[in-house]
């Protein structure tokens, strides 16, 4: 069997996604979603990173960071955000139908799934494409028929930048996604970690 081994870039900019145990859809629910942004708080004041984009679903997230020069260490961080909402939301949460023996042992909750998918962005285009991936996600799960129906994305955040149009992406009069992917986006970043919108 092969291990997965991560790719550990210092400064890097990553494409990530964090999905919850056995995909139950309880992200959007308002106590999680503050934990989750307490959680990115504390851990941005000892760990920063910037966050590119970001999307919540109910059952995962994607997110797009940027680490600081030197840094690499993308796992304590999402560790101890996924931690900080366990600990605060976990015991309202607790399913004992998901605690299997090595969790009880581990003393995990069942709120996430135990690993999470990152992937390190090679350049421009790749940015691009996956900040296009995450703001579409919402419509591509049949959530919205719209991408700025969905209120908990970094969309509205870019599209008040002039990065995307209010109206990209979206379900047409024949049913089909209408979507315009990288054409709308005016921001390349000359070197991630530098001039990156907030």
């Amino acid at each position: 069997m092969s291990r997965y081994r991560r790719a550990y870039v210092p400064g890097g900019t990553y494409f990530f996604t964090v999905v919850t145990e056995r995909r139950q859809p309880i992200l959007t629910h308002a106590e999680v979603r503050l934990a989750l942004r307490e959680a990115i708080v504390l851990v941005r004041e000892t760990l920063p990173f910037r966050i590119d984009g970001w999307v919540l679903l109910p059952d995962h997230l994607h997110a797009l960071w940027t680490l600081p020069a030197g840094d690499a260490d993308f796992s304590t961080r999402w560790r101890l955000i996924k931690r900080h909402v366990t600990r605060t939301c976990g015991p309202a949460y607790m399913r004992r139908d998901h605690l299997t023996e090595r969790r009880a042992a581990k003393h995990c909750g069942t709120l996430w799934q135990h690993r999470f998918w990152e992937h390190l962005i090679r350049d421009d285009r790749d940015f691009r494409h996956h900040l296009d991936y995450l703001h579409g996600n919402p419509l591509k799960h049949g959530l919205v028929e719209r991408v700025a129906d969905w209120p908990w994305s970094s969309f509205h955040r870019w599209v008040r930048q002039g990065t995307y149009s209010a109206d990209w992406a979206g379900v047409g009069s024949d049913g089909l996604v209408v979507e315009e992917p990288c054409r709308a986006m005016k921001w390349t970043p000359p070197s991630y970690g530098v001039n990156a919108p907030d």
